[in-house]
């Protein structure tokens, strides 16, 4: 099964610096997250991708060891996403 292209927002409290670097580092090594801001004061997540949202928030939750929070998930269409590759 294919997953849809979604952008997700998240809150998990990253506290101090150790804790931002150990977040980018954990989402840049997930394949399926191809954009991704942290807004540390904040305390939100975006990522973007080809994701089933809630296995991404499962996996950040037990690497990170802290309570994930979803607020707020956007799917959109395949061929949106489709389109643009094939332009490129």
């Amino acid at each position: 099964m294919s997953e849809k292209y979604c952008c997700m927002i998240m809150r998990i409290n990253v506290d101090c610096n150790a804790c931002c670097r150990k977040l980018r580092r954990i989402i840049l090594r997930m394949k399926v997250i191809e954009n991704h801001m942290i807004e540390k004061q904040q305390r939100k997540v975006y990522v973007c991708g080809r994701f089933v949202p809630a296995d991404v928030a499962i996996k950040i939750k037990k690497k990170m060891n802290r309570r994930v929070e979803i607020l707020e998930i956007q799917e959109f269409e395949g061929d949106v996403q489709n389109e643009q590759e094939e332009q490129e």
